[in-house]
Parts: structure tokens; sequence; C-alpha cells
């Protein structure tokens, strides 16, 4: 086998991919753990709801991950996934559902140049959030909150000009987890 630059770049991202991985797996266990005991907006558990009528094109976010089913084993097999992928300029509504164990929550964000899930995550599992056009953090609510329960729903409505923006889950470790998804407005 080649010892050449390829071969030890390959090594080296194997080895940050499983300690993220490691970490991770740690968080996943800590989130479930404490879970019961937190509130999410002033209520415990699952909150059901729907959302009202928004303005614009309405993209439909399913936020998910192992949670409980997983009892606490790595990797946390997590997604965020959006429908349509493509919609025009203008005001787009994002309606969030959580069907996962975990709170969780949309920010949306320009791509990054280097493509999807792409961000450093600091050590505390998190991105950096500063351009964030609009955020859906608010069980049965739109805006900014603790985060969507499990089980319920959250919104959000911004006016996006044509381009690429990554839709992300900032929930500790939870990007680095691979909750992330590409909307492209045209």
């Amino acid at each position: 086998m080649s010892s050449g630059p390829g071969y030890r770049g390959l090594i080296i991202a194997s080895v940050v991919a499983a300690a993220a991985l490691t970490v991770g797996s740690a968080m996943v266990v800590l989130l479930v753990a404490n879970r019961g005991s937190t509130t999410v907006n002033g209520a415990y558990g699952a909150i059901s709801c729907s959302a009202p009528n928004l303005p614009g094109a309405t993209v439909s976010v399913r936020v998910t991950d192992a949670g409980d089913a997983m009892m606490g084993q790595a990797p946390m097999m997590a997604t965020l996934r959006a429908t349509p992928p493509i919609v025009p300029a203008g005001r787009v509504s994002f309606v969030v559902s959580n069907s996962g164990a975990l709170v969780h929550e949309l920010v949306v964000l320009p791509l990054p140049a280097d493509g999807p899930g792409t961000r450093p995550t600091g050590t505390d599992g998190k991105i950096d959030e500063s351009q964030s056009l609009s955020e859906a953090s608010r069980s049965c609510a739109a805006g900014t909150g603790n985060g969507i329960a499990p089980g319920s729903t959250g919104w959000t409505t911004v006016t996006l000009k044509p381009g690429r923006y990554e839709l992300v889950c900032d929930q500790p470790w939870h990007y680095a987890a691979g909750m992330f998804d590409v909307l492209t407005v045209t």
C-alpha cells in the first residue's frame, strides 16, 4: 500500500471522522438521557399541532433521528429532508415536522462555497449561525425558540433570492450527524 499524501490524507480524515462520531454519539446519549427533564417552549414531551396557512411557496421539512430506538447506540441516524427541493424566488414558508425522539430545529443559511455539510462544528457541537436568514425552533409556533419537540411542528417564512441554501438542524452535534439538506431557489 502506498504511503503517499493521498493515503495519509485518508487516514487523517478517518481519524477526524471517528473522533467526531464518538463525541457526537456521547452527546446523543446525554440528550436522550436528559430530554425527559427539560421543557421545550414551556411544555414537556410531544405537542401535537399543525401549521396555519402560510404565505408563498411551502417547503415541508421532516427532521428525524433514531433516538430511543437506538437505545443510545452510535451512530445517530439523523436526517433533515426538504420537499420540494426547488422553489421559485420570493416568499418561502418552511413547515418543520419533528418525527424523531430528540428536539430539532431548522436554520436557513446560504450554501457554503465548499458545498453542503462542510461547515465547521465548534466544541459545543454547533455551527456558526451568523449568516442565518431564518429559523424555525419553536413547537407549534413560528420563529426562534428552544427547539421543536418530538411529534411537534414549527414554521418560519422568509423571502429568498435565486440561489442555493443549506437547511440545517443546529442542535448540538446534529449537523455533524448529517442533519442538513439543500434548497434551490430559481
